[in-house]
């Protein structure tokens, strides 16, 4: 009767140490919303508003990320973000190309660059860009771990940072797959911000990822139609 008891007893244990983690991940949450900065507030709103952008094919998308990047370089230095820090400093950069990208125009002033899929050369590409980006980042937030920030979770960092340049890049030259890249950074970053404390950005990559999907599926009508008319001129 006792050992019937006992294993009784299991699932009743189970469920009150899922209702106490629960308890305290919601603790953790409101507690990190109530110490959210204003700083980064600006940096949340601006980035939800140029993905919307970016998902309209709008240039604002750029001068409106810059606002957001150069907010979460100071962040990520500050919570031992290593790698999120180069991304957001890669990101500037790249808004800056990506802006006269999509601002380039041909004779007719009609713009040059349109949303295209990639072709399977441009995939092996962004893999093996991708590949080498992890191993990189991921072995030099390892040394910078044990030198100099203790608090860097290098597999977790080297992901999202890896997926994020990969990304950055496909949607500088407006490629849909931009958008697959988009959704691994965002899932990845979820919980890195959240253990960090950095609780209303954590909630902020959520709120990207849904919009990711969003424009995953919009960038693919966008290229499908673009390609059918190209088929049509010929």
């Amino acid at each position: 009767m006792i050992i019937l008891n006992d294993i009784l007893a299991v699932p009743s244990i189970f469920s009150m140490t899922a209702v106490v983690d629960l308890a305290q991940v919601w603790e953790q949450f409101v507690s990190g919303m109530i110490q959210t900065s204003l700083l980064e507030y600006v940096a949340v709103i601006a980035g939800i508003v140029s993905v919307w952008y970016s998902r309209k094919e709008d240039i604002l998308v750029y001068p409106i990320g810059l606002v957001s990047t150069i907010i979460y370089v100071y962040l990520s230095f500050k919570y031992h973000l290593i790698g999120e820090a180069s991304v957001n400093i890669y990101y500037s950069v790249l808004s800056i190309y990506g802006w006269y990208l999509w601002a380039k125009r041909n004779n007719q002033q009609e713009h040059v660059l349109h949303i295209t899929f990639s072709t399977p050369k441009m995939w092996a590409w962004q893999l093996t860009f991708f590949a080498v980006l992890y191993c990189v980042i991921y072995f030099s937030l390892v040394y910078l771990k044990g030198a100099f920030y203790p608090g860097v979770i290098p597999w977790g960092d080297a992901f999202a940072s890896a997926t994020a340049y990969t990304g950055m890049w496909l949607m500088a030259r407006k490629k849909v797959e931009s958008w697959y890249w988009w959704i691994g950074t965002n899932v990845a970053s979820i919980p890195l911000y959240f253990v960090k404390g950095l609780v209303f950005t954590s909630v902020f990559y959520f709120i990207l990822l849904i919009m990711a999907f969003w424009g995953l599926v919009e960038w693919q009508r966008r290229a499908r139609a673009a390609k059918q008319q190209t088929i049509v001129a010929m």
